[in-house]
């Protein structure tokens, strides 16, 4: 990595940074989600399916699936954040998937087996939100980090 004239490391650009921040919320919920107290009818936790009685702070409808797929996300995107290109990847990329995400979760009937992670009306609600911002910070973000120009690493061209 490139020094400074003082021999410190440069500072992140804010698009790695704020990847960072939404990655290790991903990990948070996730972790949080498996919390008798933090999720409402805990013993209610199911694998999978929409018969999951189990709330996320008595609002989002979870699963023992649904708590790891937030897990491995967030960590997907702590490692992707440790580059420009990857914190572009999981921020606009992630958006993008969170998107399609709702758009299963508005289409999708609620008892049938489809939904499978679970989703209810909050949930889809927040992945709309997630997704529409991720996707503008991962582009906002990426034109103020200058990605366009010279990079320092191969792997930042990703």
């Amino acid at each position: 990595m490139a020094r400074d004239v003082r021999g410190r490391a440069p500072a992140r650009p804010a698009l790695q940074m704020v990847a960072l921040a939404v990655a290790a919320a991903f990990v948070l919920i996730g972790v949080l989600g498996f919390l008798p107290g933090v999720t409402t009818h805990h013993d209610d936790l199911v694998f999978a399916g929409h018969h999951s009685t189990a709330k996320l702070f008595g609002l989002f409808q979870v699963s023992i699936l649904h708590n790891l797929l937030h897990l491995v996300f967030g960590l997907v995107g702590l490692g992707l954040a440790r580059s420009v290109g990857g914190a572009r990847l999981f921020l606009a990329g992630g958006g993008a998937v969170y998107l399609v995400i709702w758009l299963y979760g508005f289409g999708v009937d609620r008892e049938s087996y489809a939904n499978f992670v679970p989703f209810n009306d909050a949930d889809n609600w927040l992945h709309l939100f997630l997704g529409f911002g991720m996707l503008v910070l991962g582009l906002l973000l990426s034109k103020e980090a200058g990605t366009g120009g010279r990079l320092d690493h191969p792997s930042d061209r990703a």
